[in-house]
């Protein structure tokens, strides 16, 4: 990555993405929904970070499917992979960033054999998704950002996991449905830390 962050624009630029002109980069489908279509239960705290633990395969496995559909860019399974989360589940902190680099390895890995195996004429990207706060509490409060906490301690939350996803090999990090205001803000002070120490 060559940054924390890359915008947009950059991002398309280092890809080759969009050949039209117009800016216009598809993104992958629901990775959870393709998960549940296959026969995964995803009722559970860790949504589809879930399936990174008992069957990774098949993360792999719609990652090149949305490739194969044509997709530009494919979202890793870390929407709902949080530190305090996984702990929950039992897992280390070790394990945890363990996981973590495993979604974007299986989603780079995806990319890579297919655009070994395909005549297409640019390289897809590889977004390492970075859900709320609200995602972590899996009570639909990702959807209101109603959590009563400042920009301090969300930033706070999200630091651990933007550090690893920041050097984990993924293409851009793509911090998704931010219900709040003060939530978007502490992602962007992480942004920013990050590009000024690279």
């Amino acid at each position: 990555m060559d940054g924390p962050l890359l915008a947009p624009a950059a991002a398309n630029r280092r890809s080759g993405a969009t050949q039209d002109g117009r800016g216009c980069l598809l993104l992958d489908g629901g990775l959870a929904s393709e998960l549940e279509r296959a026969g995964h239960d995803l009722n559970d705290p860790l949504w589809s970070a879930r399936v990174l633990l008992e069957d990774p395969a098949a993360v792999e496995g719609v990652h090149r499917a949305f490739l194969e559909a044509g997709a530009d860019c494919i979202t890793t399974a870390t929407y709902q992979a949080t530190f305090q989360g996984l702990a929950a589940r039992g897992l280390t902190a070790d394990e945890a960033e363990r996981l973590l680099l495993r979604a974007v390895e299986l989603a780079v890995r995806a990319r890579d054999r297919f655009c070994a195996e395909s005549a297409r004429p640019h390289r897809p990207l590889v977004a390492a998704s970075i859900g709320p706060y609200g995602a972590y509490l899996a009570d639909g409060s990702e959807y209101r950002g109603d959590y009563g906490l400042g920009r301090a301690a969300l930033a706070g939350f999200h630091r651990r996991r933007w550090e690893v996803l920041a050097r984990s090999g993924a293409d851009v990090l793509l911090c998704e449905t931010l219900p709040a205001l003060e939530e978007a803000r502490a992602l962007a002070a992480l942004a920013r830390e990050g590009a000024a120490r690279a």
